[in-house]
């Protein structure tokens, strides 16, 4: 098998836009991430994050061994032929049918008739090439931009000939893809066969008319070369590019400090570096090692006879073992953010307590400044069509498209640090505003949306409902990202959320953080802000802009249960941020929740400072 370089991605990008059977739209191909079993897992570097290794023991079972870093090139400037210059992740060219730009042959990449010429130096140029091509020599040819996609997370090419026949058809003549109007609307995209003289546009394939165009989803996984059997949803035709052909399901994790111990906490989170030492001599090369290169920092202040006995420690199992088997991964993270005492001697976690805004001092109990933070994230499956929700139950996990064949050892996984700004808020004042007649009747509003949104997609509709303590909360962390986003020097989509919400554990506060991969994650714009004279302002300017929405009066008339919906009175006018900052996608945001609106007032946590007529 021939292998080529066709194009350069970001190793974090392998997480959230092009991991395993995602399919990748290059400038002149389009080629699809085969899953980690073609992966070479000797350059995957292995992450440690105990708790979150827990949790996706818990979803993908007990034999998931490690958290690794996809694979990437350590030496930019290394040659496209060495073995370094072609470290990188497998892929295939998806789709397999390739459309010549001037003739309009439609055929498979693998019928004899298309060629591959690529470019070591510019990758990005390679491309197939049709040789033969009746208006020209060497013509250049594209991928065919329809394909057929299921919610299960099937993939398959566009059945071109089933298409244009009407269904099953002994008739293989040559197809050919052509334009017949100035725009490229659907209408205006036909496919011919050059032996029955059979057309069809492609308008015919979506909608209800695609449902009677389109044969049954055949179970097709192209990144794992299988098919699963008897697959009852229906396959719908999807454009290459498109956003809903792959969603990430991942799990993230904050490193935080769960040991009493210093040194044992710097064991557990090290331990890729100490698994394999076997002696008190190992140790002390080991720590000078990590001491000079700043792997782990901290660990140059203790002795090697102090590390050799907590490496035995930690494989006699007597280190760290509530660590490992969390259940949970926000409570703990909780428990140290609200700690009476904020953490100042970490090697990832770096805190700051500071006063809170006056003028916010009868609903919040606590600011911490995060100056270091570290943030790991694991890949564990995905959907196509449409993402499900965050929420784990059991009935959603055949949902969950699988990322290898069999069950994985290993997962991809990435590791960034940043900076945050953490708002606890205070119980009482939660509680007593969840009593309140008003907003109740906002969370039956928000509940039945819920329920319609999940028995549209055959869901247990009285699951999986976060409550309204979380959509104050969620709006919230959206109002306020918006308003750092202008001040902090970093751009919204670098800003992230993390809810702590729960009415059992008493948790009733937001995370704000950046996160990189690299120090532009940590240049502490965020954490200037935190400060309690610029919170304070950022707080009020947030909640003014929302009094009011650009998209009123009907943003603040949207009621969820009327169109099967998540959200109430939010639009990306407002309270919607990027994809890649919000937990929940979008999903259970409302600013009525915090302020008056038009439409609705009573139930506004700070409706005490805002109102609409002001």
């Amino acid at each position: 098998m021939s292998t080529h370089k066709v194009g350069d991605v970001r190793p974090t990008q392998l997480l959230w836009t092009y991991g395993p059977g995602a399919l990748i739209d290059l400038p002149n191909l389009s080629v699809i991430t085969m899953g980690l079993q073609r992966w070479d897992e000797e350059q995957c570097s292995p992450v440690e994050e105990a708790r979150l290794l827990a949790a996706v023991k818990r979803v993908l079972g007990q034999q998931v061994e490690r958290l690794r870093v996809p694979p990437f090139k350590r030496d930019e400037n290394a040659s496209p032929l060495s073995s370094e210059g072609k470290i990188g992740v497998p892929v295939r060219p998806f789709p397999r049918w390739l459309r010549c730009v001037k003739c309009g042959l439609l055929a498979e990449y693998d019928s004899g008739l298309f060629n591959i010429k690529s470019n070591p130096f510019r990758p990005e140029k390679t491309h197939f090439v049709h040789t033969n091509c009746e208006k020209g020599n060497r013509s250049d040819a594209v991928p065919a931009r329809f394909l057929l996609a299921c919610k299960n997370g099937h993939l398959d090419d566009f059945p071109w000939h089933w298409f244009v026949h009407g269904g099953e058809s002994s008739c293989r003549g040559t197809l050919r893809f052509f334009e017949s109007g100035a725009s490229l609307q659907t209408q205006n995209l036909w496919v011919k066969c050059d032996l029955c003289g059979d057309s069809k546009s492609l308008v015919h394939a979506f909608g209800e008319e695609g449902q009677q165009n389109l044969p049954a989803c055949r179970g097709r996984h192209p990144h794992l070369d299988t098919f699963d059997q008897n697959c009852d949803e229906e396959a719908r035709a999807v454009l290459l590019g498109a956003t809903n052909s792959w969603f990430p399901i991942t799990l993230s994790a904050l490193a935080i400090p769960m040991e009493k111990n210093p040194l044992n906490q710097l064991i557990v989170d090290g331990w890729e570096y100490f698994e394999e030492i076997e002696s008190e001599l190992e140790a002390k090369i080991a720590i000078k090692t990590l001491s000079k290169s700043g792997a782990l920092p901290g660990i140059g202040e203790y002795s090697p006879a102090d590390v050799w006995n907590a490496i035995k420690s930690k494989k006699d199992g007597n280190v760290n073992e509530e660590y490992v088997t969390e259940t949970d991964i926000k409570e703990p993270e909780w428990k140290v953010l609200t700690s009476s005492r904020a953490l100042t001697d970490w090697p990832h976690f770096l805190s700051r307590k500071v006063d809170c805004p006056t003028k916010y001092s009868d609903k919040i109990e606590n600011v911490l400044l995060l100056e270091r933070l570290r943030e790991v994230n694991a890949l564990i499956g995905y959907t196509r069509v449409e993402a499900i929700e965050e929420s784990m139950d059991e009935e959603e996990r055949p949902h969950i498209a699988k990322l290898t064949k069999g069950n994985p050892k290993w997962v991809p996984a990435s590791e960034v640090h940043g900076e945050g700004i953490f708002i606890q808020f205070k119980e009482e004042i939660v509680k007593e505003w969840e009593t309140q007649e008003s907003v109740k009747k906002r969370s039956i509003m928000l509940l039945n949306g819920h329920k319609g949104w999940r028995n549209a997609r055959k869901l247990d509709p009285n699951v999986g409902f976060p409550g309204i303590r979380f959509t104050m909360l969620h709006t919230f962390a959206h109002l306020l990202i918006r308003e750092l986003a202008l001040e902090c020097g970093y751009n919204e989509a670098s800003i992230r959320e993390r809810i702590y919400a729960s009415e059992e554990t008493s948790m009733a506060g937001i995370l704000i953080y950046t996160a990189a991969a690299d120090s532009d994650g940590t240049l502490g714009g965020l954490v200037q802000l935190g400060k309690p004279e610029n919170l304070g302002r950022l707080i009020e300017q947030a909640l003014n802009r929302a009094t009011i929405c650009s998209s009123d009066p009907m943003c603040s008339e949207h009621d969820p249960s009327e169109d099967r919906s998540l959200h109430s009175a939010s639009c990306h006018a407002c309270s919607f941020v990027a994809e890649t900052s919000c937990e929940r996608g979008n999903r259970y945001l409302d600013r009525a929740l915090l302020v008056n609106t038009i439409d609705y007032q009573g139930a506004a946590f700070f409706k005490g400072s805002y109102m609409i007529n002001e």
